[in-house]
């Protein structure tokens, strides 16, 4: 995004610099924002109890029947179809199409034989999750373990950065450090803000249009995107908040946003999206404050040849109210 193109001013205040070198101190040194570089091959202190991870959950599952399981072209585990040449040598059948039927080991054709002994002792196995040394404490059959991993808790986030391919991955602290000090991205505490978006040239809108910022309330780290992106044949401005947690977390909490000028104004209310879901997925949903160009033209008021939204928001944890078994707003102070 050019970066000149839109301002993006803030009433809120700084985060807290002792706050955010905290966790910044705990972590590895930042990597390029487009390579993986975060270590989880360590086990680590779990967050809710300060414990570590032992017993069967630390052990590696690179065990000898492990390793025969081992594609030797890709180095991932192998599922049905498990192939072999004459010789005995397997691997998996994505990769099979990759060596031009030949064997990497012996470069003997392959033709068409399953290696069904080796796939019926991958059923005979129970393995720890690979993100054993995240937390996770599961062990499950081995053709169940790969349908896990896709959706245990303890994997780890993406960037939430849209604004680039950016492939980096990490827990919370790490991708708050790395969306401050590779995405210059602005850091806010509190629970309400006060946003102003300017552009200069508010007719030329395209899809790499875009503002991200980072707010810090209730313990929690919360994105606030906001972008401009053509809906069909209309060019619309959108708001919308994503929590860097997972899913079950977000839903604890709820935020507004409010848009307006000249006595009229558009209110968004609802629940934060993870950042599990990717920023494209949230914004094609439409899960946020939409404004079409001619109303946000109107709001900014002049001769529109400019634009100037001014958005306010506010978030909120909602807390179960064990009597009465309804939720009631906690707003912060």
């Amino acid at each position: 995004m050019d970066l000149e193109s839109i301002e993006c001013v803030s009433s809120s205040d700084g985060l807290d610099e002792d706050e955010i070198h905290q966790h910044h101190n705990t972590l590895h040194p930042h990597p390029h924002p487009h390579q993986h570089h975060h270590d989880f091959s360590k086990p680590r202190s779990n967050a809710t109890n300060n414990t570590t991870i032992t017993g069967p959950t630390a052990i590696a599952p690179a065990t000898s029947v492990h390793e025969l399981l081992e594609c030797p072209v890709c180095t991932n585990s192998m599922y049905p179809p498990i192939h072999q040449c004459h010789n005995g040598h397997t691997l998996c059948s994505t990769c099979k199409t990759r060596v031009h039927n030949r064997c990497p080991t012996c470069r003997q054709e392959l033709g068409d034989i399953r290696c069904l002994a080796l796939e019926k002792v991958a059923e005979s196995l129970e393995l720890p999750c690979k993100y054993y040394s995240l937390g996770c404490p599961e062990i499950f059959p081995y053709y169940s373990k790969l349908k896990h991993e896709s959706v245990c808790n303890f994997r780890p986030y993406n960037c939430p950065y849209a604004g680039s391919e950016c492939s980096v991955v990490g827990d919370i602290p790490f991708l708050v450090s790395h969306l401050r000090d590779d995405h210059k991205v602005d850091m806010h505490t509190g629970c309400t803000f006060n946003h102003r978006y300017v552009k200069s040239n508010p007719r030329e809108v395209e899809n790499a249009t875009w503002m991200l910022t980072v707010f810090h309330c209730f313990g929690q780290y919360f994105c606030l995107h906001f972008e401009a992106f053509q809906l069909g044949m209309a060019p619309v401005y959108m708001a919308f908040l994503r929590f860097m947690g997972d899913e079950n977390e977000a839903r604890n909490y709820s935020y507004s946003l409010e848009v307006g000028a000249n006595g009229r104004k558009l209110i968004w209310e609802g629940t934060p999206r993870s950042i599990r879901d990717s920023h494209r997925k949230v914004r094609d949903s439409h899960d946020g404050l939409i404004i079409q160009r001619n109303m946000a033209l109107f709001f900014s008021g002049g001769d529109r040849k400019e634009l100037k939204l001014r958005v306010t928001g506010r978030i909120w944890k909602e807390q179960q109210n064990p009597d009465a078994g309804v939720c009631i707003p906690n707003l912060c102070s």
